[in-house]
């Protein structure tokens, strides 16, 4: 028997914000904490057969649909930095452990592992889209899926690709990418470079070898040095000057840290399930968790997520047992 979809989502809010380690744990949890029995578990309480079966089988388009919509609202709700620099979306696949048995997370012979391919929005630091494939899968391909016509797609070495850069632009979509430093680069026109700047590099040019996978259109390389470390960007963006192209890729780190501060304190990747599906379904509870975190955060107290408000929000969960004080509930903004 499967459990409605607002039981699914409510319990796994509760499993990331408690930071539980296992399907048994939840559902031990779910038995014995009054908060959750009242709160969280369905009327007549939940199974751990009844949540596997769930996982692995139904509600993944409603999850979507629930974090779309969540990644709407805290959109609204959260000023724009870097506006200027226009819509930026960092673009980066993370591997998550898997055991033997997850046939479906390809790898290599002696390991498992799926991959999750984010898009993490820049300006208002929040994630904007996943999918989930095998982790041996190729991550240059979901840079078009995740990027729409108004967005500049961020990116680092593995995302290089000359055919790549080429399809985006046809696509007339934009890209900040770094590249390899002894990347062959044909001239044609350089820019002119700002004296005593930390850019020493800027032109229109071709990529690669005029006989090996050359670019078919032209593009922008920016190069620049920070402290004796030397980058080389490749970019459609000519609207903004070399040190703006510069600022882009530096603020890639936003997904790094995103990346950290989610699997550190909400533990996305302590897997329920070994099906693709389960799995998918459970790093999406885990993002609806954080965006929820997000807006939270921004209406309560107009600040941006932290690891306090969350401390905060588990003691409030504990001490709140008996008594009507959603008010203080993150469950409120679902």
């Amino acid at each position: 028997m499967a459990i409605h979809t607002a039981h699914l989502v409510n319990a796994l809010i509760y499993y990331h914000l408690q930071e539980f380690d296992s399907a048994r744990h939840l559902i031990q949890d779910l038995k014995d904490n009054e908060f959750a029995r009242q709160r969280i578990a369905p009327e007549k309480g939940l199974q751990r057969s009844t949540l596997g079966d769930t996982l692995n089988n139904r509600g993944a388009e409603q999850l979507l649909y629930i974090f779309k919509e969540l990644y709407k609202k805290a959109a609204e709700a959260i000023p724009k930095e870097y506006a200027e620099l226009g819509e930026l979306i960092a673009i980066d696949g993370t591997l998550i452990d898997a055991v033997m048995s997850m046939y479906w997370a390809d790898y290599s012979k002696t390991s498992k592992k799926a991959k999750g391919h984010f898009g993490f929005n820049i300006n208002q630091s929040i994630p904007s889209s996943i999918y989930l494939t095998a982790g041996k899968d190729p991550e240059r391909p979901f840079v078009s899926l995740i990027l729409t016509k108004s967005q500049t797609g961020v990116m680092d070495r593995g995302y290089q690709c000359n055919k790549s850069f080429d399809q985006l632009q046809k696509d007339n979509k934009y890209f900040v990418c770094r590249i390899k430093k002894n990347t062959t680069k044909t001239i044609i026109k350089e820019n002119k470079i700002k004296p005593d700047s930390y850019i020493f590099f800027d032109a229109i040019v071709l990529l690669g070898s005029s006989d090996i996978n050359q670019t078919e259109y032209p593009l922008r390389v920016v190069g620049y040095k920070v402290g004796k470390v030397e980058y080389f960007v490749a970019t459609n963006r000519c609207d903004l000057s070399a040190e703006q192209i510069a600022t882009i890729y530096k603020l890639r780190w936003k997904i790094e840290t995103f990346f950290r501060w989610w699997k550190q304190h909400l533990k996305v990747y302590h897997i329920m399930s070994r099906t693709k599906h389960g799995v998918m379904l459970q790093i999406l509870g885990g993002l609806i968790t954080y965006l929820l975190m997000v807006i939270y955060c921004r209406n309560q107290f107009n600040e941006p997520v932290s690891i306090n408000r969350v401390r905060e929000l588990r003691s409030s969960i504990v001490n709140d047992i008996g008594q009507d004080k959603e008010q203080n509930s993150i469950w409120i903004f679902w």
